[in-house]
């Protein structure tokens, strides 16, 4: 099997199993206590209240017409990576609902909304990692980017909170802050999941001995660099920087080789969200002395 076979597999299992964990929070914390949300989700609660429809026949339905319009405003390939989530995550919620073992857990909404809201945030952040979208209101919010150049989290937020807002009307003051609380909750861990595992170290030196320097880096470290070339605001006397970008668990090393080299070295340590190249998002490239390069 390919790698690039055996990839997409695993995309479509993570897709699978982030949206059974979204069905799972909901029939757990968010059924049973009452709680308002945002999204699909919480626009289905508000058409159950008011008119009685199924929560999962409403999610299937919507689903189904936001696919639609996705599919021609936004192409066949988002189509197909929306595909599986919006079918399956309004069967796998209506399955769950047949388990009332599932909905006795807890009958503290506070805990409720902690738990979902992690639960929530933490399925929708693996199928978006997974390349994948979870359909239903992530759709409209893509449509009005791509038409109207609106933000796309601007929109999502709106979304959220008119849905609220049609739920705050047969809600009390308690479930209002709930549920505001929740789409705080699995907002945060959203970003969280997204940008876990991405998240490097990008170190700048600025020292006389930067040459040494470079050599650790490169051979004990085992990492890129590069030599930025630049001059000192007083004297104005030509200084090379490094630049190299390290994970998060090698700092601690690379500060006391430095350190060890030229203790008076000038460090500026920053956080970067993503990096992508040989050595993070894909493998390196070692290049030999005859100019040969092996992975």
């Amino acid at each position: 099997m390919s790698q690039n076979v055996t990839k997409k597999l695993l995309n479509i299992i993570t897709i699978l199993v982030g949206n059974a964990i979204y069905a799972l929070g909901v029939v757990i914390f968010i059924l049973p206590n009452d709680l308002i949300t945002g999204g699909t989700t919480g626009l289905g609660l508000a058409f159950e209240h008011y008119f009685h429809v199924p929560l999962s026949a409403f999610v299937f339905c919507f689903n189904a017409v936001m696919f639609i319009l996705g599919a021609l405003v936004l192409g066949k390939m988002f189509a197909f990576t929306t595909l599986i989530s919006s079918f399956f995550y309004p069967i796998i919620l209506g399955v769950f609902q047949k388990i009332p073992e599932l909905s006795q857990i807890t009958q503290d909404k506070m805990l409720s909304t902690v738990c979902g809201g992690l639960m929530i945030g933490f399925a929708i952040g693996i199928v978006i990692r997974a390349g994948a979208s979870t359909g239903g209101m992530d759709i409209p919010p893509l449509v009005l980017n791509k038409k109207f150049g609106l933000p796309v989290s601007v929109m999502l937020y709106v979304f959220d909170f008119a849905i609220l807002i049609s739920q705050m009307l047969f809600s009390d003051k308690e479930q209002i802050i709930y549920g505001i609380l929740l789409v705080l909750i699995y907002t945060v861990v959203l970003d969280k999941v997204l940008l876990t595992g991405h998240v490097q170290t990008q170190v700048k030196i600025i020292s006389k001995k930067y040459k040494e320097i470079n050599e650790m880096i490169v051979g004990r470290l085992d990492r890129g660099s590069t030599i930025l070339y630049g001059e000192t605001g007083y004297l104005h006397t030509d200084q090379p920087i490094i630049l190299t970008v390290i994970s998060n668990r090698e700092l601690a090393r690379l500060n006391q080789e430095v350190t060890s080299i030229d203790p008076e070295a000038f460090m500026i340590i920053a956080r970067v969200n993503e990096v992508k190249g040989h050595g993070f998002s894909s493998s390196k490239i070692y290049k030999n002395t005859k100019g040969k390069t092996t992975k």
